[in-house]
Parts: C-alpha cells; structure tokens; sequence
C-alpha cells in the first residue's frame, strides 16, 4: 500500500503521508473536516477498554490511545495513525460509555450539580515509528438537574454510547453551567493538540488549506 496520498479530498494535488484515523467515531471525523481534513482510512482498533485496578482516568485514556494507535499503526506500515480515547473522570472515579438507559442516569444523577473532567488521550504514530502521545484535560459544571429533565433527556437517545452518559455537542448543551478548556475535547478529539502533533508528524493542517484555498484560484 502506497504510504503517500498523492491527492486527497483535503487536498486535491498536493502530497502528503497517509493518514489514519484508528476511530469509528463519526464525531471526530468531523472534527477532523473542520480543520480541513480527510482520513484515507478509517480502522478502529478494537480493545478490551475496561480499566485496570485502581486506575485513573487520565492515565487510562492515555493507556487506551496509545495501544489502539500502536495495534492500528501494525496495520499501515509507513502511514500517520492518529488514535484517541475519551473518558469522563469524577474524582478519581471512571464513568463509563452509557450502553444502557439505567447507566446513563446513573451518570447523570453522579455528574448533575457537580464539576467533572473529561479526559482525551491523543497518540499519533508518524511515518517512521514516533510515537506522539498526550492527555488533554476539559472542566466542566452541569447545573442542577430534576428528575423530569433526566427523564426527558433519557428519551432522546442522545446518550447512547457516550462517555458518562451525555454528548456536550447535543442536547446536553442545555445543562452545562460552565467549561473550561477545549470544547472540542469534550466532544472526542482536542483539535489545537491534534494539529500540533500532525504538523510535527508531517501533516500542517494550515498550511493544506492555505493551499488549498490558492489552488482554487
């Protein structure tokens, strides 16, 4: 497989390296497309995501990105992988992917009125074997919540699959008193970061749409 995109949605003739995204999240696809790029695959890395004993959440979403990187990099020889994981961390406490409507109160009922952190671990793997690899850390506060709300919000679906039960993008917007840091962290994949290790990895997100732009006159 040719480790090169000669020419690419993001950027019709112009060369880059191949790039990866080990994730299955349409949501930090689009991510992704806001800052001007398309990955030439998408190949999730599937893991056992449980966490160890005693571990917390930032040093698990590292842990998780760096392997899931690492198993999808086997995979592209020559390729960037870029991987991420998102956890919500209450204290010291890792709330899980709401697979379920009792989960996802829970969350809620645990989150509600209360500051969290949501932890994204970045790992990138360069052409050449380097390994990128950071934890980006967002604040956030929910106000109070009523058991009607989290009723009415539970009938939406919005949290299925998320990470303590809520999608900051959706209608969870509705019950966040404050953020600090990287929204885009929140909803899966901190962008500021990802363009720094992408423009140290071979990828300069600005510099393709500056490009970009010039070419079509």
């Amino acid at each position: 497989m040719n480790a090169r995109a000669a020419a690419t949605p993001d950027q019709p003739g112009i060369d880059r390296p191949r790039l990866i995204l080990a994730s299955g999240s349409p949501r930090r696809r689009e991510l992704l497309a806001q800052i001007g790029l398309v990955p030439d695959a998408i190949d999730p890395a599937d893991i056992d995501e449980s966490p160890l004993t005693d571990e917390l959440p930032s040093p698990h979403a590292q842990r998780l990105s760096r392997e899931k990187a690492g198993i999808v990099a086997a995979r592209h020889a020559g390729a960037i992988v870029l991987a991420a994981d998102t956890v919500v961390g209450l204290g010291r406490r890792i709330l899980p992917k709401a697979d379920d409507a009792d989960t996802a109160r829970r969350c809620l009922n645990l989150l509600q009125g209360r500051r969290h952190r949501v932890y994204t671990g970045i790992a990138l793997v360069g052409t050449d074997g380097k390994v990128w690899s950071r934890v980006v850390e967002s604040q956030v506060i929910f106000r109070t919540l009523s058991r009607d709300e989290i009723d009415q919000y539970l009938a939406t679906g919005d949290w299925k699959g998320k990470a303590g039960g809520y999608a900051i993008q959706g209608i969870a917007s509705l019950f966040v008193r404050q953020l600090s840091g990287s929204y885009s962290n929140v909803v899966g994949l901190p962008l500021m970061e990802v363009a720094g290790i992408l423009r140290a990895a071979g990828i300069d997100a600005l510099a393709l749409a500056a490009a970009q732009a010039t070419s079509r006159g």
